[in-house]
């Protein structure tokens, strides 16, 4: 939870459309990314018959005929994992948000994210030294 940069969760949704995962690549969630990536090709190799995949001409007409020949229920399939990794994106990158923007106000520990006391200067859980919100008072 070391990370403050925010990220964008319509890219993430957006990285996701164009292949399930890469949008959990983007906001670093790499086990995530992994099943994923894994969840589209083992849907892809059980779905998708192979008549529809043995050309080994890439052209954009011979792409074309392949999605032709591609059952009803193969394309649904990968559309709905499709669908559910962009989801799955977008909510973690908006939740991650959420926490880098608690960080910065110093409600929570940049280290161990645990709500703590930003008048303390550090966190009771894991004795972090807490970064200064306010401008120090003149003593």
């Amino acid at each position: 939870m070391g990370q403050t940069m925010r990220k964008r969760p319509w890219l993430a949704a957006l990285l996701a459309f164009i292949y399930p995962g890469l949008g959990h690549v983007y906001i670093r969630e790499w086990l995530r990314a992994l099943l994923w990536f894994g969840l589209m090709i083992a849907t892809a190799s059980f779905v998708i018959p192979e008549q529809a995949v043995q050309t080994a001409d890439l052209s954009l007409s011979a792409l074309s005929r392949a999605s032709e020949q591609l059952p009803l229920e193969a394309a649904l399939s990968v559309l709905f994992i499709t669908a559910l990794s962009m989801i799955d994106a977008y909510r973690l990158a908006a939740t991650k948000n959420q926490e880098v923007k608690a960080v910065v106000e110093g409600t929570r520990c940049p280290n161990c994210g645990r709500d703590v006391d930003p008048e303390l200067g550090f966190c009771h859980w894991c004795t972090t030294e807490l970064p200064q919100t306010t401008a120090p008072e003149n003593q």
